[in-house]
């Protein structure tokens, strides 16, 4: 009988030691991290918040995070959940005892990181949404458009904004923000 454990397949990142920016806004790729796509109604919310150790955020635009794991409001019944420390999210989800929809997508997804005081300007090189500390304020979270991919961002801190796309974007992605923060320099 064959040993199939053998051949398991490892996560790789897409853009493994990519790094690139400029002086006013630096890129990076984010750590490897397990990620689901949660879709659940409303009567499910505060059991799936339970089992996942964080209130999963019900307006539009806004995100929690606790202990490394985020979660991401993208529709009135759909959140992206992110956990940093690889944390397995499907069987926490399965533990709620609830009704909803949950879809492991951590080979599929990857983040660039994208920080400095022309963080801002680097997205909206590509970006159309007002990325404003007014509009778009710290732990705001969005499925928006980089130029021709589509993206979540998040934003971490005043000059610090996550940036998720699935893999297979990634090479375009992460050239279009080297090129834009390097115009973000200038």
């Amino acid at each position: 009988m064959a040993d199939f454990g053998a051949d398991l397949a490892t996560r790789t990142l897409p853009l493994s030691g990519f790094h690139g920016g400029s002086g006013a806004a630096s890129l990076s790729v984010a750590t490897s991290a397990t990620r689901i796509s949660l879709r659940a109604k409303s009567d499910a919310v505060a059991a799936l918040s339970g089992a996942l150790g964080l209130s999963l955020p019900i307006k539009p635009k806004t995100s929690a995070s606790a202990n490394g794991r985020h979660a991401l409001w993208l529709g009135p019944d759909e959140w992206l959940v992110i956990d940093e420390a690889e944390g397995d999210l499907m069987s926490a989800v399965a533990g709620s005892g609830v009704l909803h929809s949950a879809t492991d997508i951590s080979h599929r997804n990857t983040a660039i990181l994208v920080k400095g005081r022309g963080a801002e300007v680097a997205i909206n090189g590509g970006c159309p949404q007002d990325l404003s500390l007014t509009a778009f304020p710290i732990g705001a979270c969005s499925r928006t458009v980089l130029a021709k991919a589509e993206v979540v961002l998040l934003r971490t801190a005043e000059d610090a904004f996550r940036v998720e796309c699935w893999r297979s974007f990634a090479p375009y992605v992460s050239g279009l923000l080297n090129e834009a923060a390097e115009d973000a320099g200038n």
